[in-house]
């Protein structure tokens, strides 16, 4: 029988000693429950386009290894190479962005992806990485340069090429193109990963106000701006019959407390039930105390994120953990809000749960290099 000791000198046994082994398998767990619900789940859609009851799990396989060799890879890397493989991320989403804006190829009514080489993919999941390891390492630097009072230093504020302006330039030209797509549900999430990340790094709480002053404006214009936006607001506490909340919230209805399993009819006809509405179909099939079990995992590795940034000795791998946790929570409570109907639907998938080629890998990703800092924070001297 194969046994890795602690002995043998190789960078696959260091990896293996070192890395958070708990936290890699409750990810894998997650990874596991989705590619179970695509299955039960996508069979009824498959069957409505005319698929094998297969369809979506071998759509998804190419993604699944893929994501997985990410996750794995990922989180073997050193610090500077997570770093760099951020500054590319941030590259190609941006040039996805620029597509979007003059080349836009539209999948189900929304027109926020682009397409390169025969591959279509959301430039807003690709800049995932780029947003939470390059803003930690901006706050790191900002903070290194300037000391701790890094929001009312005003040498931080100067225009230099490491201040505010070059941050928040980029940042705003994200936002603009993810408000004219229109993006909103992505819009508001990094607006809100942004801002745990600086109250993380201690932004004076006098500024929080101010920020949910302009949260407000925006929310705001959105609804004035965007008439799909606004009629979904309208009627944010009318489920209308037959549209796409009515099918969720019966669908969690009818799965009761254990689930309706052979017998499970509304997901059928659930729109996107593989993906948005992915948390409908698992109540129906499985019902509500799975689901309950399915949230203590998701709650298990917001738990895990939030000790090691706890305990993280350096404040680049806390900005890093924090705006990681802040995204995968965030990710969470659209998706369930949307599946209850709190929220208007904004297409956001559920976390290694949902169907979603380059969502899954972004996050395979995220997670694989956030492994690696934990590594190199808790095993370097």
């Amino acid at each position: 029988m194969l046994r890795i000791t602690r002995g043998e000198e190789s960078k696959l046994t260091s990896w293996y000693f070192e890395i958070d082994r708990g936290l890699l398998a409750l990810i894998l767990v997650l990874v596991v429950i989705g590619a179970i619900t695509m299955i039960t789940a996508g069979s009824a859609q498959a069957a409505k386009m005319g698929q094998p009851w297969f369809f979506f799990i071998k759509k998804a396989f190419p993604f699944y290894m893929l994501g997985l060799a990410c996750l794995f890879g990922c989180s073997m890397l050193s610090k500077k190479s997570v770093i760099k493989l951020s500054v590319l991320s941030l590259i190609v989403g941006i040039v996805g962005l620029f597509i979007t804006l003059v080349h836009p190829v539209a999948i189900k009514g929304s027109a926020r992806w682009a397409h390169i080489g025969g591959f279509s993919f959301m430039p807003a999941d690709v800049l995932k990485p780029a947003l939470i390891i390059l803003t930690a390492w901006f706050l790191n630097k900002m903070r290194s340069l300037y000391g701790s009072d890094i929001f009312l230093n005003k040498e931080a504020w100067r225009a230099r090429w490491l201040s505010w302006w070059p941050y928040i330039f980029v940042f705003l030209v994200c936002a603009a193109t993810f408000f004219k797509h229109p993006d909103i549900g992505n819009l508001f999430l990094y607006i809100g990963v942004v801002f745990v990340m600086l109250l993380v790094a201690e932004m004076p709480l006098k500024f929080v106000p101010g920020i949910f002053g302009i949260l407000g404006v925006l929310g705001t214009v959105v609804i004035l701006t965007k008439a799909h936006v606004r009629d979904r607001f309208y009627h944010i506490f009318d489920v209308d019959r037959w549209s796409q909340a009515w099918y969720s919230i019966n669908s969690i209805k009818h799965g009761g407390l254990f689930g309706s399993g052979a017998d499970a009819y509304v997901k059928d006809v659930l729109p996107e039930s593989t993906n948005d509405f992915v948390y409908a179909s698992i109540a129906e099939d499985w019902g509500a105390l799975s689901c309950i079990g399915l949230l203590l995992l998701l709650l298990l590795v917001l738990n895990k994120l939030i000790s090691h940034a706890i305990h993280a000795r350096e404040d680049f791998v806390v900005y890093a953990i924090a705006g990681t946790a802040a995204l995968f929570g965030g990710q969470i409570c659209f998706n369930l809000m949307t599946a209850l109907h709190l929220v208007i639907s904004k297409g956001m998938t559920l976390p290694f749960i949902s169907y979603g080629g380059v969502s899954f890998i972004t996050f395979c990703v995220v997670f694989g290099m956030i492994l690696a800092l934990i590594r190199e924070d808790t095993w370097t001297k």
